[in-house]
């Protein structure tokens, strides 16, 4: 099944189905533009496809947008999660693949959802850099990073932050002195936290530090990453990166 998507000027998004037949809709997801744009193909494929009732629709988001915000923070604010996923659930698409997933309310929340696992590209980097020691930058990423150190049958040194009067204190449990590091995590918004737990990990003797991130937003803090990270790995799901301080894995569909 093909499709196109035209754009106005005023930013409206329209579709129109060239080829007819089940119907596979992939988006970075990281904009609300994204959003619409699959709202628009799967109302013009139901238009289409109102008498083929065995035909399916499934929807692909690489980088789901305002996947951090999945509860609501202070009283009064909107839980953005909630309000994403419903119009997501209002597509009614038959199935709905999530890549790494920041939250598993992103999962709870979306009908007929299911997680696109980061495995392979954990994997290459982890390949790449030569047998690294894994860590967890907190304890939200442990379950996952301890469920990948074990299929790659690696260490893993978990890490965790507290905050001391404003200023980030990091514990590293684990021995890390003369072995090379690599940092798992789904998504970067800035560089800062990164930043700090390399300093750490450096300061406890590891040889080298690397970052392995699903999602390289990036909005701030990439400059400083390189005052003690020595390479980020990511994928493109989130937009692309040109830098030599970056190896990014292309993702088939964007």
């Amino acid at each position: 099944m093909t499709y196109e998507i035209k754009t106005f000027k005023d930013g409206q998004v329209a579709a129109k189905i060239i080829e007819n037949g089940d119907l596979h809709v992939k988006l970075r997801g990281n904009s609300y533009e994204d959003l619409f744009k699959a709202a628009a193909i799967k109302e013009a494929w139901d238009a289409e496809n109102a008498m083929h009732k065995t035909r399916v629709a499934q929807l692909t988001l690489f980088c789901l947008i305002g996947q951090r915000s999945d509860r609501r923070f202070n009283k009064g604010e909107s839980f953005d999660l909630k309000v994403i996923c419903k119009f997501i659930n209002d597509m009614n698409f038959d199935k709905v693949t999530i890549l790494h997933p920041h939250s598993p309310i992103s999962l709870t929340l979306i009908n007929n959802a299911e997680k696109l696992s980061h495995f392979q590209y954990v994997e290459k980097t982890f390949n790449q850099i030569g047998n690294p020691v894994l860590v967890s930058p907190d304890a939200g990423a442990y379950k996952t990073t301890h469920e990948i150190a074990e299929q790659l049958n690696a260490d893993l040194v978990p890490s965790n932050k507290v905050r001391v009067n404003g200023k980030p204190i990091i514990s590293i449990q684990g021995d890390v002195k003369g072995k090379a590091c690599l940092i798992v995590d789904d998504l970067a918004d800035g560089g800062r936290t990164f930043k700090f737990l390399a300093e750490a990990l450096k300061q406890q003797g590891a040889s080298k530090v690397c970052l392995y991130v699903t999602h390289a937003q990036f909005n701030y803090g990439f400059k400083e990453l390189k005052e003690t990270i020595d390479h980020v790995y990511c994928t493109n799901s989130y937009k692309e990166i040109e830098d030599d301080f970056v190896t990014q894995y292309k993702i088939e569909g964007i």
